[in-house]
């Protein structure tokens, strides 16, 4: 026969198991994968290791050269300019993922980047960034944040010191933009 005790305990039991699974969630949360587990082929050859920046804050922006956010390329060395001194790295990843506006190669990507723009922080190599083909750092931020997958050309990651997406900016937002230059400084203000 059961009895009042033995209803009450497993019905105790199965309200607490989800509970139990949540807080090991939580607590497994805090050994999740960072962005600082990726790396991206560099346009030049070698590689791009986010480790090599770990606990420094992260800029990862989808490019394009024939996209009207291209002159973003201009506001995003700004941005290098007046930042990567106190620690913020910047990283542009072509894509020719959005209206096929990254058709061209290695050279043909620096000559819209480096020559045209004057860009000196680091590009990767073309990048898929959208879809089940997307580069791995690409489908994390989504698994992250499945409401902030880019959309278009020049999408902005900004990655905290712990390695975790801080913000994120759509393409319309100018590099220049004070909710960026804010955020940026927030982390960099970060411990």
């Amino acid at each position: 026969m059961i009895n009042r005790r033995t209803i009450l305990t497993a019905a105790l039991a199965a309200v607490a198991a989800p509970l139990v699974t949540q807080a090991a969630r939580a607590q497994a949360g805090m050994s999740r994968i960072t962005a600082y587990a990726f790396a991206f082929p560099a346009l030049d050859g070698g590689a791009i290791s986010l480790a090599d920046y770990t606990g420094h804050p992260l800029m990862i922006v989808n490019t394009a050269s024939l996209c009207g956010y291209t002159p973003q390329y201009a506001g995003l060395q700004e941005l290098w300019t007046e930042f990567h001194g106190r620690g913020l790295m910047i990283i542009g990843v072509p894509s020719n993922d959005f209206g096929g506006q990254e058709p061209g190669g290695s050279s043909e990507i620096a000559a819209t980047a480096q020559h045209q723009y004057g860009v000196t922080f680091p590009i990767a190599a073309k990048a898929v960034v959208n879809g089940p083909n997307a580069h791995p750092f690409y489908k994390w931020a989504a698994a992250a944040r499945p409401r902030d997958v880019p959309r278009w050309n020049f999408h902005k990651y900004l990655i905290g010191r712990d390695g975790y997406i801080a913000e994120v900016f759509a393409s319309a937002v100018e590099p220049s933009d004070t909710r960026v230059k804010t955020a940026i400084a927030r982390t960099l203000a970060e411990t």
